[in-house]
Formats: structure tokens, sequence, C-alpha cells
């Protein structure tokens, strides 16, 4: 048997170490490769998610998104406007005023509570639903509530859902747009209704921040329709109200 020189044992010795290099770079690739099918896995998951999500919706805006006279809406009513920077209730010197009785269902102006909702929630349940007078003072700093009859909040809950959605990014509403279940203790809708709009209107002087002109606005529907509801805010924007600038 021939004896190993040391030219051999070099040669050798680099063979094996090029032959461990190309297993080690196998090995590399075999878990890049896997990465990359997790990552493409996740992404198409991820990618699924989102398409299906924003197709529920569509679906669920297109579910009250067809002809407007279908929604059977009242005319809307122009109510004398009062209340204004009128505090009741607990931090107020009539801490024991807890409810207000309207002169309108829903009300669109009124004395209220010392503070607003200010949450990021935009879609309430009868769960967690804040006080009428809580929500009046919502109106007065511009913002627009629908107002839903309980009887309908399962069936609705994803139009709710995706309206406020839609409604919330218009100009005239200024992520100032609630959907909230009424209070029947409060007063019933009347009959057929089951949806109500209200925005509380004024006047403001820019220079003076004197306000005037100050008017509640409503309209009553029988039916859930997103033309309606976009109309209403667009005759009636969130910067029409008694404190536009507040929360």
């Amino acid at each position: 048997m021939a004896r190993e020189t040391s030219r051999d044992r070099r040669e050798r010795v680099a063979a094996m170490q090029a032959e461990q290099k190309k297993a080690e770079r196998r090995r590399l690739f075999v878990v890049i490769g896997a990465c990359v099918a997790v990552l493409a896995i996740i992404a198409g998951a991820v990618t699924w998610a989102i398409v299906g999500e924003q197709n529920k919706k569509d679906e669920a805006l297109a579910a009250i998104s067809g002809d407007a006279a279908a929604a059977s809406c009242d005319p809307v009513t122009n109510d004398p406007a009062t209340g204004s920077s009128d505090h009741v209730g607990p931090g107020t010197n009539t801490p024991t005023l807890t409810k207000v009785d309207y002169a309108t269902v829903p009300p669109s102006s009124g004395k209220h509570f010392v503070a607003p909702a200010v949450d990021s929630r935009r879609v309430y349940t009868t769960a967690d639903r804040p006080a009428v007078e809580t929500l009046v003072h919502n109106l007065e700093h511009g913002y627009t509530i629908l107002w839903y009859d309980p009887s309908v909040e399962k069936e609705q809950a994803s139009s709710f859902a995706a309206l406020a959605t839609r409604v919330n990014a218009m100009q005239e509403a200024g992520n100032k747009f609630l959907v909230a279940p009424w209070d029947t203790s409060r007063g019933a809708f009347p009959a057929g209704k089951k949806y109500a709009l209200s925005h509380w209107g004024a006047d403001v002087d820019q220079s003076t921040g004197k306000v005037s002109n100050q008017m509640g606005h409503r309209q009553l529907c029988g039916g859930l329709n997103t033309t309606v509801v976009e109309d209403f805010v667009k005759k009636f924007p969130w910067s029409s109200a008694p404190e536009p600038g507040a929360a």
C-alpha cells in the first residue's frame, strides 16, 4: 500500500471540507426554503382573512344599500334646540338630576351630563350603551347619532359596524358618527320606525365663538339605508354644532 504523503493528506482534508460545506449549503437551502414556505402560508392566510373580512363588510353594506325609498323614512324634522352648556347630574349644581325628560324621541338637543362618551367605540350595544344624557352631550359636540330599536341589534350588528366605518371616514362626519340602541323606557319610536338619526345643529362665529341659530334635526326610518345616513350627515356635518371643536 502506498504511503500517504503530506500532499495527499491536504488534498483529502480539502475534499472533506468541500463536501462538508456543500452539505451545509444544502441544509441551509432546505431551511430557507421551509421558512419561505411557512411565510408564504402565513401571508396567504392573512391575505385570505383580510379579503374575507372586507367581503363581509361589503356584504353587510350591500344589504343596506338598496333603494332609499324602501327605508320608509319620514322627512327631516327641525326641532327647537335648548340646553346648550346646561350640565346636570353628578359634578354639577344639580347632582341628583340624573334623568332628563326630553321633548323629542330621540332627543336632538337638551340638558346633558358633564362628560360625553369619548372612548374609541363607534357602535354600542344594549349591554354597554352610555346614558342618553351622555350621548346628548356628544350631539352638542357635533356628533350624529344613529339610534336603533333594540329589537334589531343582533340582525344588524355586522351592518352597524360596516356602516360606522364607512360614515366616520366621510369628511362631513369627522369621525363623529355613533350607532347606539335607543332606551325604550324613555319613550317608543313611532309605529313602524326602527331607526332614528339626530344631530344638534348651530352656526358658530369663528372669530367670537358666538353660537346662533341652534336647531335640532331628526329623521326616523323604518329600515336601515346607507344613502339615507350619508345624506343626513352631509346635510348636517360635524362642524354645524354648538361646540364642534370639542372631543
